[in-house]
C-alpha cells in the first residue's frame, strides 16, 4: 500500500511541479521586463482591420467607433465587417458607422475561420493593396495606439503579431472578473515573460495582425472551434514566431450571466482537446528535429493544464499529503514538501503575475472568488462529460448593454 501511495504521488507530482515551475519562471521574467515606448513614427503601412461578426447588433457599434477613432491616418486603414450568416441588424448598423461591410451566407462552412479565409481571399488583390491585416472581435475595444504599434513591430521585421488581449472590467460580476484575472495571467503575463526567451506568444483570436507576405505564403487554414490556437500551432510547426506586442491592447466584453459564460467555456475547453491529440506529437518531434526551443515551448504550452484546474488539484494533493503525515504516514513528508513547493509556485504565478501587469487593488480582491469559480468550472466539465461534446459550434449568447470602459 505504501508503494502504491508513493507511485501515485510521483506520477502526479512530477508533471504538475514542472508546469508550476515553468509558469513561475515566465512570471519572474515578466516582472523584470518593461514595456517599450515608441516614438511618433510616420504611418508606413496600409491596414485592413477585419471584424468577423455573427449576429452582433447588441455590441458591434462601440467596437466600430473604437476602431475608427484610432490614432492612425484614416486614409491608411479600412475597417471591414464580415457579416457572417447574420440574421439581425449587424450589417445595417455597421454601414451606418461608415465602414466597409462584406456579407457572407454559407450554411455548410460556418464559423470565424471560414469567414476570415473568405474575406482575405477577396481583399488580397485590392488596389491600393493592404500591407497587413488585423483581426478584432466584434465585442471589443482597442487602444488608440493599436495600428501605430503594429506598424512599428512590422517595421522591425515581425510577420505575425498578437496584442495584449484583455477583458473589460465589470466590478461586482464574479464570472467576468475571474475571467479577467485569467486573461491577465494567460494573455499578458505568459507571453510577456516569453519575450525574454524569444518564444512565440501564440494567437488569441482577438487583436491579431498578419503581414501581407505571411498571408500570401501561409493562408489562413484553421477552422476548428479554437481556430486561433490551431493557427498558432500551424505557424509554430513552420518555425514562424508570433511576436507579442503588449503596448497595444484589445479589451473584450465577457458574459455576466454564468450560464452564458458556460457555453463559451465549453467551446474553449473542448475545442482544445482535438488539437491536443493532433498536434502534441508533431510539435515534440519538430522541436527535436529542428532543435527549436520555440517549438518546444509551444509543446509545453499545449500540454499545460488550465491553471485553475492545476492549482485546485495541487491544493487538494497538498492537503491530503499533510493530513496523511499528521496521521502518522511520515514517509509522505517529502511529497508533502514538494506539493507545498508547487502550491507556492502557483501562488507566485498569480500574485507575481498581477504585479507584472500593474493590476489595481480591486483585481487582487477578485481572487477571493476563486473557490466559487473553481467549483463552477468543475461543474462545466461535469456537464460536458455527461452531455457529450457538441460537434457544432454554439455561439455565446450576447447580453444587453454595450462594451464600455
Amino acid at each position: 500500500m505504501t508503494i502504491l501511495f508513493d507511485l501515485v504521488d510521483i506520477v502526479l507530482l512530477i508533471p504538475l511541479l514542472f508546469f508550476s515551475f515553468y509558469l513561475a519562471l515566465l512570471t519572474l521574467l515578466a516582472i523584470f521586463r518593461k514595456l517599450r515606448s515608441f516614438s511618433d513614427n510616420p504611418a508606413r503601412r496600409r491596414f485592413a482591420v477585419l471584424v468577423p461578426a455573427h449576429d452582433e447588433e447588441l455590441v458591434i457599434q462601440p467596437t466600430l467607433h473604437s476602431l475608427v477613432e484610432m490614432n492612425y491616418p484614416p486614409d491608411r486603414f479600412d475597417v471591414i465587417v464580415i457579416a457572417d450568416n447574420c440574421t439581425d441588424r449587424t450589417a445595417e448598423i455597421s454601414r451606418a458607422t461608415a465602414v466597409k461591410v462584406f456579407e457572407r451566407f454559407d450554411d455548410s462552412r460556418k464559423g470565424k475561420g471560414f469567414a476570415l479565409r473568405w474575406c482575405l481571399d477577396q481583399i488580397l488583390t485590392y488596389t491600393p493593396r493592404y500591407d497587413a491585416f488585423v483581426v478584432v472581435d466584434a465585442d471589443s475595444l482597442v487602444s488608440k495606439n493599436f495600428l501605430a504599434v503594429m506598424d512599428a513591430y512590422l517595421e522591425e521585421g515581425a510577420e505575425c503579431i498578437q496584442s495584449s488581449d484583455m477583458v473589460i472590467p465589470q466590478p461586482g460580476a464574479w464570472s467576468p472578473e475571474m475571467t479577467r484575472v485569467a486573461f491577465i495571467l494567460h494573455n499578458f503575463v505568459r507571453p510577456f515573460g516569453r519575450l525574454s526567451l524569444r518564444c512565440s506568444s501564440g494567437l488569441n483570436g482577438n487583436g491579431m495582425c498578419f503581414s501581407k507576405k505571411l498571408i500570401e505564403t501561409m493562408p489562413w487554414n484553421a477552422y476548428s472551434r479554437v481556430e486561433d490556437l490551431e493557427h498558432s500551432l500551424q505557424l509554430a510547426l513552420d518555425n514562424i514566431r508570433v511576436q507579442f506586442a503588449p503596448e497595444a491592447e484589445v479589451r473584450a466584453m465577457m458574459p455576466t450571466d454564468a450560464k452564458n459564460a458556460e457555453t463559451q467555456r465549453r467551446r474553449w475547453e473542448m475545442g482544445r482537446f482535438p488539437l491536443f491529440m493532433k498536434y502534441t506529437l508533431p510539435l515534440f518531434r519538430e522541436a527535436l528535429r529542428k532543435r527549436s526551443f520555440m517549438i518546444l515551448d509551444m509543446f509545453i504550452e499545449l500540454i499545460t493544464p488550465a491553471f485553475v484546474n492545476m492549482f485546485a488539484f495541487t491544493s487538494v494533493m497538498l492537503v491530503l499529503n499533510l493530513a496523511a503525515v499528521a496521521l502518522g504516514a511520515s514517509w509522505l513528508t517529502p511529497f508533502a514538501v514538494l506539493w507545498g513547493i508547487a502550491f507556492l509556485l502557483d501562488i507566485f504565478h498569480v500574485i507575481g503575475g498581477l504585479k507584472a501587469a500593474n493590476a489595481d487593488k480591486g483585481t487582487y480582491l477578485v481572487l477571493l472568488k476563486f473557490p466559487k469559480y473553481a467549483v463552477w468550472k468543475m461543474g462545466v466539465y461535469l456537464k460536458t462529460w455527461l452531455k457529450g461534446d457538441e460537434k457544432q459550434w454554439v455561439r455565446t449568447a450576447r447580453e444587453t448593454g454595450n462594451p464600455k470602459e
